[in-house]
């Protein structure tokens, strides 16, 4: 059996609410979903936008655009949810795009 595993180009697209763009302190890559595997689904993509707290941990990842829809979604907000950005005291919201490869 094959192990797959996602390769995830996080691009931090956008800072929004004129904000500096955070600093990544840590990453989490994300799991290969086995829906994915299953469907031979062989890429994919999620943009997501995350809400970070003044202390820099992630209080929120909503799901912006997908490819395919409802795919990766779980997988990319489950790792984004782990992230941990450098706290600048005050709330920041930045974009993040997470490209899947499934890797044989």
């Amino acid at each position: 059996m094959f192990v797959r595993s996602a390769v995830a180009l996080a691009l931090i697209a956008a800072a929004s609410l004129a904000h500096a763009d955070a600093k990544v302190l840590k990453k989490v890559a994300p799991e290969y979903p086995s829906e994915a595997v299953k469907k031979n689904i062989a890429s994919g993509s999620v943009r997501a936008k995350i809400a970070i707290a003044g202390d820099g941990k992630v209080a929120n990842v909503e799901v912006v655009e997908a490819e395919p829809k409802r795919v990766f979604d779980r997988a990319a907000v489950e790792a984004l949810s782990q992230w941990k950005f450098e706290g600048t005291g005050a709330p920041q919201t930045h974009e993040v795009k997470l490209v899947f490869k499934s890797e044989d």
